[in-house]
């Protein structure tokens, strides 16, 4: 079995291939010179799809898809992503991308800037805008985290065809039961310590959310400061930071098989934003959060600043999971055995942005 893992930087996408998730060959930059805020890897169909989000400064944003491992890469002739005239809307940049159900092989997600879900039913060729999202009464509200105003986490429910969640910054969870037809806040017990009442409906600046592989109603929220869990498919949250250095960070990703697993990458505090004690770890908990164990095995000893953004922490599909981060500082590294040791896929890369590996 081989392993891919797409590297997504601010200057163009980077592709690493091993064989035995040790020894590794990079190449690339494919579409240099744009930002690639996100990537997926479509296993769905006969071949794998390679797809990311492409931005130029010049031609704006755009989608790419390879079925040839990145050999070649194929655009389309028109705009696939394009809020419709009548909302007034431009579409800044695609920052998540999302395959739909295993037995709907053409839908297809993303979540864009400014915060909007799009929904493919033709493999990525054209997307629609989730209207009842984008005119739920909450959206004139919603704000702009640091990096924007964006949806960043897509998360269709593997147990249910009509239920997803969703994840912005800021604004928070929003949930749908029902195809996206109506939308609900679930926010419920993530506190925003930076607004006037604390503990809103919504408004929160949450960074990144994950679901448990063994309970799909299970998941696990990075916030702007606090580190959650829910085990009610995110009506309700409940705090899992104890036993982190800090509960700041945007990265946050579970096993891909077994339920209780989760990795994390902390960050001292949103306005000291280098690892605690500048040590390179990453936690990881196998109870579901109730505690974390700092892995560090191969990383770097010295004093290290460099951080892990939402969508550069990763991990594949093998039973034994391999783990993946990219820092702002260009490194790639790799864990064969879910963090007990890593090993350098690449360096001196433009800053990393986003991480996913599958295998092929």
């Amino acid at each position: 079995m081989a392993t891919i893992l797409m590297i997504g930087t601010n200057k163009g996408l980077f592709l690493a291939r091993s064989d035995d998730r040790r020894t590794w060959t990079v190449d690339g930059p494919h579409a240099r010179m744009n930002e690639i805020y996100a990537v997926a890897v479509d296993r769905r169909g006969p071949a794998p799809r390679l797809m990311a989000s492409v931005t130029s400064s010049h031609f704006g944003p755009s989608l790419l898809t390879s079925d040839d491992l990145g050999a070649t890469w194929q655009e389309p002739d028109h705009a696939p992503v394009a809020f419709p005239k009548e909302t007034g809307a431009t579409l800044e940049r695609v920052w998540a991308i999302a395959p739909g159900p295993a037995d709907r092989p053409e839908r297809m997600y993303v979540g864009t800037q400014p915060s909007a879900l799009f929904r493919s039913d033709d493999g990525g060729n054209t997307f629609d805008l989730v209207r009842p999202l984008w005119d739920h009464p909450h959206r004139p509200d919603w704000g702009a985290g640091f990096g924007g105003q964006a949806i960043h986490t897509v998360l269709p429910d593997p147990s249910n065809p009509e239920a997803m969640v969703v994840a912005m910054s800021t604004g928070g969870v929003y949930r749908t039961v029902d195809s996206g037809e109506s939308w609900k806040p679930g926010n419920t017990g993530i506190k925003a310590y930076f607004m006037p009442d604390p503990w809103p409906e919504f408004g929160q600046c949450v960074h990144k959310v994950a679901r448990d592989a063994g309970d799909p109603a299970r998941l696990y929220a990075q916030n702007h400061h606090g580190v959650y869990r829910s085990d009610d498919g995110g009506e309700s949250w409940t705090s899992i930071a104890e036993g982190l250095p800090t509960d700041f960070g945007f990265a946050i990703v579970a096993h891909p098989h077994r339920g209780d697993t989760v990795w994390n990458f902390p960050i001292e505090a949103d306005g000291v934003r280098f690892p605690p004690e500048r040590r390179c770890q990453v936690y990881r908990s196998r109870d579901a959060g109730a505690t974390w164990q700092g892995l560090g095995n191969g990383l770097p000893d010295e004093p290290f600043f460099g951080i892990v953004l939402r969508d550069a922490l990763c991990t594949d599909d093998q039973e034994v999971a391999g783990v993946y981060f990219g820092t702002r500082n260009g490194e790639v590294y790799a864990s064969p055995d879910e963090g007990e040791s890593w090993h350098q896929v690449a360096s001196h890369l433009p800053d990393v942005l986003c991480v996913r590996a599958a295998t092929v």
